[in-house]
């Protein structure tokens, strides 16, 4: 057998303006009072006094104030009568409950969290959630504490995106694909459509979603750091020495274009081999004079 939910949905509470009321409560409490000292001897008089006061004092007890972005739930005996979001003093029947909901936006960081990327790595990863209640039944009623519920929404759509990414590309990869690092934009895009996803149903909005932090963990973090840069350097040694075939080549053209040396095989060999060594050396070259001869 199963069971089904049923949802919440917000709508206008009947309430009626505070000052109002707020007046009239005043005036009962200081009518009544008034009237008993008149004449006190009149019995009838002393207990339409008694009753004004107190029902001036229940008029009192039914009033609540809202500012900007507040909202209240009025509810009766359990039973939700609807949610009044109008600024300024407020009133209804005393024996109504209320509970106030904020309804301004909020910022949430994340705590850090461990978790491992789509090949397995260890990383740390945080994101920066901005939200905000919609539904205020919803966020009262449907789930038990809407603020811990947004928290732990977040931590577990953080964890599904991590599955779905490596951190970084890898060496072993025969084709660009997206990355944490490389799609950050795409991932934010993803965390939030998640997360609305998830948080629906407490009637919570999303209004921005992003990655607030992005590390490998600690263990890993030093051997990662060794092979990004050891990959740096590969790279910058393919563009010298790319650079300095180029400059080789040019050097052999222009020598043969001005005539200015006649080169065969293995001069043009030994020329190719010092400039390469001199263009692609760490260290500065050492200048050697030969007086004899290549084959001599």
């Amino acid at each position: 057998m199963t069971t089904t939910h049923s949802k919440s949905t917000e709508r206008p509470a009947s309430t009626a303006n505070g000052v109002l009321m707020l007046l009239i409560g005043l005036a009962m409490m200081i009518a009544g009072p008034v009237g008993i000292a008149l004449d006190p001897d009149n019995i009838a008089l002393v207990v339409s006094g008694v009753l004004a006061a107190v029902l001036g004092l229940l008029l009192l007890c039914g009033l609540y104030s809202l500012q900007p972005n507040e909202g209240v739930a009025i509810l009766l005996f359990g039973e939700y009568r609807g949610t009044d979001r109008k600024t300024g003093l407020r009133w209804v029947l005393p024996w109504y409950s209320r509970k106030k909901v904020s309804l301004r936006v909020r910022n949430l960081t994340s705590d850090k969290l461990k978790v491992n990327d789509k090949r397995g790595s260890p990383i740390e990863i945080a994101a920066n959630v901005v939200w905000r209640v919609e539904d205020s039944a919803q966020a009262l009623f449907d789930v038990d504490d809407y603020q811990a519920f947004v928290n732990i929404q977040v931590d577990t759509a953080l964890r599904d995106i991590t599955s779905h990414y490596a951190y970084d590309h890898g060496e072993e990869d025969a084709a660009p694909e997206m990355t944490l690092r490389s799609v950050a934009e795409d991932v934010a895009a993803r965390l939030r459509d998640e997360l609305v996803e998830r948080v629906k149903v407490a009637g919570v909005a999303i209004d921005e979603a992003r990655l607030a932090h992005l590390a490998y963990a600690p263990e890993i973090a030093g051997a990662m750091l060794k092979r990004q840069q050891a990959e740096a350097v590969l790279a910058a040694r393919r563009l010298i020495v790319k650079g300095a075939v180029g400059m080789v080549e040019a050097a052999l053209t222009d020598l043969g274009e001005r005539g200015v040396v006649d080169l065969d095989e293995d001069r043009k060999a030994a020329m190719v081999s010092n400039l390469l060594v001199v263009l692609c050396a760490d260290r500065e070259a050492q200048p050697v004079v030969n007086t004899g001869t290549l084959y001599g």
